[in-house]
């Protein structure tokens, strides 16, 4: 009998009480314990099974669960006679900043606070023992929302020294989603507060802390060791590229059509699946399923952009939106269905995402909206790695999050309707109302440029004429084609429409008089380089492509067609 889908539950003991359905990841418990790491950082993207696996580990060392075999009876740790002995024997500490998501420094401390401050609350009962002092029960009461800094360092450190002395073991330490207060402090400005404050926590919680007998943290991203682990020379990371725990997240493709068999899916569905949520790599194992999304696909029977609708997106959109000329070349390569390559640091520096490409997709590959296609290694051993989207998920996301970027105006659709109809005059209306509106989104950022940009602007737009005209048209920039390079050209899959060649160019006084000079150039590029060659050799007649010059002048735009 199938078991029941037990949708966005998070909570082991929940899932196996109510025998919900549930993919065997207890082998973990057994590969982490073994390794034998004082403190364990595990990355991997959102919605990947980490808090699951985290109350999983809490409910198998927590003596919170002492004789809760029931939980594990039929499980993989359980066929293991040693870690049998193992369970429910540890003072754990679990604690989540899953939810820490504000934009400015004072609530994100409040908040964190608070998570501490209810973790104490939990163990308010200990302290009334005759064995603790009332300087222990003064230090408890300091901890709350309100507390100062130096407090809230050492109020996890304090804590495990506490159960260590009631319990006579010392802590196990789980930390779940450690980077979600980062990411915010990054997108939202005040990054170099919220590190003093975290360094400070982790410091004191893992690295100065005799009363630790072991701890897990949980995340998107490595974090650098200079920003916030400085301390910790005891911390071990794995990331997406280790070979350690590479099937304890996420779901191998074993077990994805194993479930499908189990909820009575038809054989012929599982290539669609595969299409839709496969492509992820963790080490060398390739094949590793989006796990929320394949769920979902359990309990609706419907293939949607469930993973990568979730919420998370925000500093992903805004590096590619805010991206240089380059960063979007890239990325139409991408959309297109092609690779690019890049040098990953997966040590994420956020101070180098806003002027380095490599942070940028090294960032991307954490999150999981890029996957590793190949790589080559150079002789002193440093790899390239060749990156494509993850699947037609991802895909599915990026593009409705480049329609997002446009909804502001509904003169977008109606610039692209005049311009397969040759209708300047529209076109020059509707551009300009477009420009004035979206330059600066474009150009946007903690330090906007005092010159705009119009190369953010214009590659942007070709992001949006790519995915609003994607089932027509191949949208293609920065080309070879004839004797040069032009900067967009629409090519119809049908080549009996219209195909439309643009050209950019931005207003230079030292060289041009006035802003129709510069237009004037444009199409002059148009024709002296053939960028036409490539269309006119598949066959599209030379009346159906359309050729319009486009000049930039700050926020004003001229365009004009070649008659």
């Amino acid at each position: 009998m199938a078991r029941e889908i037990a949708t966005g539950v998070q909570d082991f003991r929940e899932i196996r009480e109510k025998n919900a359905f549930y993919v065997d990841k207890t082998a973990f418990i057994r590969e982490w314990w073994n390794e034998l790491d004082s403190v364990t950082l595990i990355t991997r993207p959102r919605r990947f099974g980490k808090t699951l696996n985290m109350s999983m580990l809490e409910c198998f060392f927590s003596n919170k669960y002492e004789g809760r075999a029931d939980l594990f009876e039929g499980l993989d740790i359980w066929e293991d006679e040693e870690f049998r002995k193992l369970q429910g024997t540890y003072p754990v500490i679990f604690l989540s900043f899953a939810g820490v998501k504000f934009t400015d420094y004072r609530d994100t401390r409040v908040a964190l606070n608070s998570v501490i401050a209810d973790l104490y609350n939990q163990y308010e009962w200990m302290l009334k023992e005759q064995k603790f002092t009332d300087a222990d029960r003064e230090a408890f009461k300091e901890v709350s929302k309100k507390m100062d800094d130096p407090t809230a360092a050492l109020s996890l450190n304090r804590l495990c020294e506490w159960l260590y002395r009631y319990y006579g073991k010392k802590c196990i330490v789980l930390l779940d989603e450690y980077d979600t207060p980062m990411q915010e402090a990054y997108i939202n400005g005040f990054w170099d507060d919220l590190v003093a404050y975290t360094r400070a926590l982790f410091n004191n919680t893992f690295k100065t802390n005799p009363s630790l007998e072991r701890a897990v943290m949980t995340g998107i991203t490595r974090v650098s060791k200079e920003s916030i682990f400085s301390d910790l020379n005891n911390l071990t990371v794995v990331t997406t590229t280790s070979n350690r725990y590479a099937t304890a997240f996420g779901f191998t493709e074993t077990e994805v059509f194993a479930a499908m068999d189990e909820q009575g899916i038809p054989e012929s569905e599982k290539e669609k699946v595969k299409f839709w949520y496969d492509g992820f790599t963790f080490g060398k194992v390739k094949d590793i399923y989006n796990p929320w999304s394949v769920t979902l696909y359990l309990d609706e029977r419907k293939y949607d952009t469930h993973w990568a609708n979730t919420s998370g997106n925000g500093l992903v959109g805004k590096l590619i939106r805010e991206g240089d000329k380059g960063i979007k070349t890239e990325f139409e390569k991408l959309l297109n269905g092609e690779s690019i390559d890049a040098k990953i640091d997966e040590q994420i520096i956020f101070s180098q995402l806003t002027g380095n490409r490599n942070a940028i997709w090294s960032l991307l590959l954490a999150s999981g909206y890029l996957k590793v296609v190949n790589a080559v290694f150079s002789s002193a051993g440093k790899p390239t790695y060749q990156l494509a989207l993850t699947n037609y998920e991802v895909k599915c996301m990026f593009e409705t999050m480049i329609e997002g970027w446009f909804a502001q105006t509904e003169d977008f659709g109606e610039f692209i309707s005049a311009m397969f109809k040759g209708d300047v005059k529209s076109m020059n209306h509707y551009m300009n109302k477009v420009a004035l509106n979206t330059f600066s989104y474009f150009d946007a950022g903690n330090k906007p440029s005092e010159q705009r940009e119009p190369e953010r602007f214009y590659h942007g737009f070709v992001l949006g004429l790519m995915v609003d005209r994607s089932e027509d048209y191949m949208v293609k920039s920065n080309r070879e084609s004839g004797l040069g390079r032009y900067d967009v050209v629409m090519e119809p899959k049908d080549t009996k429409k219209v195909a439309v060649i643009m050209e950019f160019k931005v207003f230079d006084p030292e060289d041009e008089a006035e802003l129709a000079e510069t237009v004037a150039n444009a199409l002059k590029q148009i024709e002296e380089k053939k960028y036409d060659a490539d269309l006119l050799q598949r066959g599209i007649p030379a009346e159906n492509i359309l050729k319009y010059g486009f000049a930039f002048e700050g926020e004003k735009c001229l365009i004009r067609k070649e008659e």
